[in-house]
């Protein structure tokens, strides 16, 4: 069996969606048993992706702000759903039909919306979230979900997601049956674990770290909840907050200018630190250093931030939504996400009580354990080889021909 798979955005600078197709190409390639994976697009492709990319940021540089798109409070701009999106989505459906008539049986998209194509094609939906929760998200990404996202379902034999929350609310919203929709959890990646001291610090004086800090790792937007993170920490006491910074390790996403106000009017003067996007090679050394994670988001389809934190051995607070608290399985400490106070309390205890913070990573290694990238590969694979046997990939196959 050949499987053809988008890896288009493992070619970018990697977020959730780029590292769980990268993760996912590099165990299915990596496995014997495994027939074959095509990779779209092919060989020698990422250098083109990267120009592209250069000169369409030299180009907007030359833009009035005003046709930027939506405001980004931290000086950068990811609505891409401005003119760049829509063109390099137009050349990417061009570039694939020429594509798909290679040879391989099965497609699997990985990013919510295959493109179409005669062979069995099998969907990632991660989460509902722009279908569910469009406030969260820049109006022309909005746009083209909803123009999009249904029709393409039309043609898809299989979907998998990455939670049973996920699972839950696609079978509920969207019209798809239960046998049509697979529940596969994400992974660790193996380099993320307990490192020692001599390892770590040389990484955080590189950084401008310092030696214990409250740590939040996502892109910096409206559904992270920062807004709620930041007011609780600022309202901390003096001397806690200076015992224990908070970092903030992603980019700026769009919609930011009220968090990015705060930021640089008062967050930034009381102990909370932009750090920006994190390496692959100094996440480790990062989640590390923390003393605790902070995770308290509005919103989401896994939640792999508090899993990697796990991973290496550390303390997470994270909100009760979506899929967290089915993926923690009861070793974070779970806070409402919208409630300041009790924030500001669990972030000053997590600081101040060693014992409450020795409690909360007891059992965190262990559990980070059962959520593998070699796991999700293989269970991904089962997929396709049930979908290329099915009649419903046969069907999916008629509709789309």
């Amino acid at each position: 069996m050949k499987v053809m798979i988008n890896r288009t955005l493992a070619l970018l600078q990697k977020t959730g969606i780029g590292h769980y197709t990268g993760q996912l190409i590099r165990c299915l390639t990596a496995d014997p048993a495994n027939n074959e994976v095509v990779l779209y697009p092919g060989a020698g492709t990422k250098l083109g992706v990267n120009a592209w990319t250069s000169l369409s940021r030299a180009v907007r540089k030359l833009l009035p702000a005003v046709k930027r798109g939506s405001k980004s409070g931290g000086g950068g701009n990811t609505n891409r759903g401005d003119w760049r999106y829509n063109l390099s989505r137009v050349l990417q459906d061009w570039h694939f039909r020429a594509f798909a008539n290679g040879d391989f049986d099965v497609y699997h998209e990985p990013n919510y919306i295959a493109f179409p194509c005669s062979k069995p094609t099998v969907v990632t939906v991660h989460d509902l979230s722009l279908l569910l929760h469009p406030e969260w998200h820049p109006a022309t990404r909005v746009k083209h979900f909803a123009r999009n996202f249904l029709p393409s379902l039309e043609r898809v034999a299989h979907v998998i997601t990455i939670s049973e929350f996920s699972r839950q609310e696609i079978l509920r919203n969207l019209p798809l049956a239960a046998e049509q929709v697979s529940c596969i959890y994400l992974g660790v990646r193996p380099d993320l674990g307990p490192m020692v001291a001599w390892r770590v610090n040389p990484v955080l004086h590189r950084l401008g770290l310092p030696d214990s800090y409250l740590l939040h790792v996502g892109t910096l937007e409206p559904r992270k909840n920062l807004m709620l993170l930041l007011r609780a920490y600022t309202d901390l006491p003096a001397h806690v907050r200076e015992r224990c910074p908070l970092v903030l390790a992603g980019g700026w996403g769009w919609n930011t200018q009220e968090l990015a106000e705060f930021f640089h009017s008062e967050a930034r003067h009381k102990g909370v630190l932009h750090l920006g996007y994190i390496r692959d090679e100094d996440q480790a050394a990062v989640y590390n250093g923390a003393r605790a994670l902070v995770f308290p988001s509005h919103y989401e389809g896994f939640g792999l931030p508090p899993i990697e934190m796990m991973a290496c051995g550390g303390a997470v607070l994270a909100s009760t939504a979506g899929a967290v608290v089915e993926t923690t399985g009861g070793k974070a400490h779970l806070l409402d996400p919208l409630d300041q106070g009790v924030w500001r309390e669990a972030m000053q205890r997590v600081i101040l009580d060693d014992d409450w913070w020795q409690q909360l990573r007891h059992g965190v290694i262990e559990l980070a354990r059962h959520y593998t990238w070699e796991r999700c590969a293989a269970d991904t694979w089962q997929v396709y080889r049930r979908v290329l046997g099915g009649g419903a990939a046969k069907r999916a196959a008629t509709r789309a021909a």
